[in-house]
């Protein structure tokens, strides 16, 4: 075959090749056809493309084919003729001085064919390649940009960030299946299993010091390393109102990353930042109107008038559920300096553990009555079991009248959002502590007596006739101090309210936590004791009045009457009221001093 028939088999073939537009073609189809047409016409023993990296200077098998890559000279290729490189014989593809790569030609003889033959061979691969290359980019533009038009629509449909940051890299992935995805995220994201995140470190290895770059000043950055054949491009994740991470396309082994493909990717990671900015708005809308709701439903709650324990056991389980605490409690300091934990906290805040977190926060909160948030207390306080803290003031008027206290035991577990939240909750549930407080200490002046620190008749009365409809027994102890006129009169009113004081100790020192001891009037006190046969409340009376006469000063005596009742005793409160009253008058009547029971 002559010169110019082989010049005339390659371009019929490459002009057969571009009228077929049945297909779309791709740049390994334009690769493959450029090598096997000249492999054939030719009669060469082998072809291979490298396509040249503008970024690395240097010359890569196409398609990462396991073969030697080298570095050229761009000059010695711009003469648009054969180039040799050792024994091997290339043909270059360049275009308007733009070099594209060189086709490897085993066992090419160049002396068969002049050099106008061969500088036709050369122009007719050049315009094969560039004009196919130009079908395949202007199909794949249009794909991708329909496929990003597609994409920006689905990532602004996620309303959360992972799902968003998923999408991103598994759409990356599926279109440059040559590159390597990384993430380097500047918020806190689950581990999620398709996410490649890489941890910010700030001694500048592994890239950072271009990520950060990229992060700071909002723009792309690229990074080439010729020695390894390497480029790397860090595009942020940027939205209207800030980055929210860096993007990291790796492309190795001199695989190229053209303008149009960092244009691509750059659009794509834009995108993604919106969507990340719109997904952390709507999450952050979504808190805010949680965190509302807590707050509008504990301060409907409290404000019911809930008793003090009720309103701090309310408080505590809200408190729980909204932080994911692991202790909650609360404390204030009495006027002796002593503190004094409040009902509803947990069991930690009942135990000695504890107090090393309160004399530390107390000393903190009483300088400028502001609340704390400590990541990790263990560096001011060791080998305790929390680290995690927060500590909110309860001020009302300009005073502290105590302060919540909130454990976990994971280190950094609460965030700034938690603190404001919790500062929130605090300041209006204050005033229904106040409340519940001031209420309670009403209910004591009312219910209590002032002399003697027993309740009153009138909370007595009620106590039993509520445990007489509950309970099934209880047993009813009037007391009357003996002579008691006569102490008035030798040592005076003074004196007599002291004994009044001695003898009421004595009882509420004898009796259990859930019994009631009660000022009856004048010189005669009561004990109620529920769930309580006869027989126990007669060894109690006894105790009782066998203690009044050793440890009296004055030394006095005392008569008791006692009266019982149970399930299958028909009786009101009066009723066994009369009964222990007149075993009381029976016990004046037969000598003082002494215990009788009701028959």
């Amino acid at each position: 075959m002559s010169d110019q028939l082989v010049v005339m088999a390659i371009k019929g073939a490459f002009f057969e090749f571009l009228s077929n537009n049945q297909k779309q073609r791709t740049i390994k189809e334009i690769v493959d056809m450029l090598t096997s047409v000249l492999k054939k016409e030719l009669c060469l023993s082998h072809t291979v493309f490298y396509s040249y990296n503008e970024d690395l200077d240097s010359l890569t098998p196409f398609m990462n084919v396991k073969c030697y890559s080298f570095q050229v000279d761009p000059h010695d290729l711009h003469s648009g003729k054969l180039y040799h490189f050792g024994e091997q014989t290339f043909i270059p593809i360049i275009q308007n001085d733009k070099i594209h790569g060189l086709i490897e030609c085993k066992e090419f003889d160049t002396n068969r064919f002049s050099s106008s033959i061969l500088e036709e061979i050369i122009k007719t691969c050049t315009s094969f390649y560039t004009h196919g290359l130009k079908l395949v980019q202007l199909t794949e533009n249009e794909q991708k940009y329909e496929r990003l038009y597609g994409l920006t629509e689905k990532l602004h449909s996620f309303m959360n960030k992972d799902d968003v940051l998923v999408g991103l890299i598994t759409t990356l992935q599926s279109l440059f299946q040559e590159y390597i995805f990384y993430l380097f995220l500047s918020q806190d994201s689950e581990k999620h299993e398709d996410l490649p995140i890489k941890d910010w470190r700030f001694d500048y290895q592994d890239g950072n010091e271009m990520a950060m770059e990229a992060y700071v000043t909002g723009k792309a950055q690229r990074s080439i390393d010729k020695e390894n054949l390497q480029t790397v491009l860090y595009s942020p994740l940027k939205g209207k109102q800030g980055v929210y991470g860096v993007l990291q396309v790796v492309a190795n082994h001199g695989v190229e990353l053209r303008d149009e493909q960092t244009n691509f990717i750059t659009l794509l990671a834009n995108a993604a930042g919106t969507a990340l900015e719109n997904a952390q708005l709507y999450e952050q809308s979504k808190r805010l109107i949680k965190d509302l709701q807590l707050i509008n439903e504990a301060s409907h709650q409290l404000n019911k008038n809930l008793r003090l324990t009720d309103t701090m056991t309310y408080i505590t389980s809200r408190i729980m559920d909204a932080f994911k605490a692991d202790e909650v409690g609360f404390f204030y300091v009495n006027q002796d300096g002593s503190i004094q934990v409040f009902p509803g906290s947990t069991s930690f805040f009942h135990t000695d553990e504890v107090k090393v977190y309160i004399q530390y926060i107390q000393e903190k909160v009483e300088m400028d009555l502001e609340g704390r948030i400590m990541g990790d207390i263990t560096s001011a306080l060791k080998n305790v079991l929390y680290p995690s803290v927060m500590a909110v003031p309860m001020i009302q008027s300009e005073s502290l009248i105590g302060c919540a206290l909130i454990l976990h035991k994971k280190p950094y577990h609460f965030s700034f959002d938690m603190f404001k939240l919790l500062q929130s909750l605090i300041h209006h549930s204050t005033l229904a502590l106040t409340n519940s407080l001031l209420r309670e200490e009403l209910e004591t002046l009312v219910n209590t007596d002032p002399l003697t620190q027993l309740f009153s008749r009138s909370y007595l009365k009620n106590r039993i006739e509520n445990a007489m409809e509950m309970n099934q027994k209880g047993t009813f102890v009037l007391i009357d101090i003996d002579n008691f006129k006569k102490i008035n009169d030798t040592y005076g009113h003074q004196i007599g309210d002291e004994v009044l004081v001695q003898v009421a100790n004595i009882i509420k020192s004898s009796i259990r936590e859930n019994d009631i001891g009660a000022r009856w009037g004048g010189e005669e006190l009561a004990i109620y004791l529920p769930h309580v046969e006869l027989g126990v409340g007669v060894a109690i009376a006894e105790r009782i009045l066998k203690r009044v006469r050793e440890n009296t000063s004055p030394i006095v005596t005392i008569s008791c009457g006692i009266a019982n009742w149970n399930a299958e005793i028909n009786i009101n409160f009066n009723q066994l009221f009369s009964r222990a009253d007149k075993a009381l008058y029976s016990a004046k009547g037969d000598g003082k001093n002494q215990v009788v029971i009701h028959a």
